[in-house]
């Protein structure tokens, strides 16, 4: 239960940082790194790697830059089954979590 508690947490954080640093970014391919690398260190925290993670980034509308537009993040987040002794070539989940953040674009950057 701890581990699912622990990924639920992570999940929201790195939602929220990920939608924060992505609508202080000046152009769209330097916001989906930063919201990316953001997200990455959120999960880092509560020792989740990104490759059990997915980000998604959607806007609205769909211009991500325009003022006033609501970037919304997702994150999701296989939580692995706990003291299975198994390699990498056999990955297990307990469950997969997911958070949501949503910010929007400032007038002024």
């Amino acid at each position: 239960m701890g581990q699912v508690q622990g990924g639920s947490f992570a999940v929201v954080g790195a939602a929220d940082q990920a939608a924060k640093v992505y609508v202080a970014q000046p152009d769209a391919s330097t916001a989906q790194a930063a919201a990316e690398q953001a997200a990455a260190l959120a999960l880092a925290d509560f020792g989740h790697g990104t490759e059990q993670a997915q980000v998604a980034i959607s806007c609205s509308p769909d211009d991500c830059q325009a003022p006033g537009t609501a970037v919304t993040t997702t994150v999701s987040l296989s939580i692995p089954l706990p003291f299975i002794p198994f390699g990498d070539g056999l990955r297990l989940s307990a469950t997969e979590v997911e958070a949501s953040a949503t910010q929007l674009v400032g007038r002024f950057r």
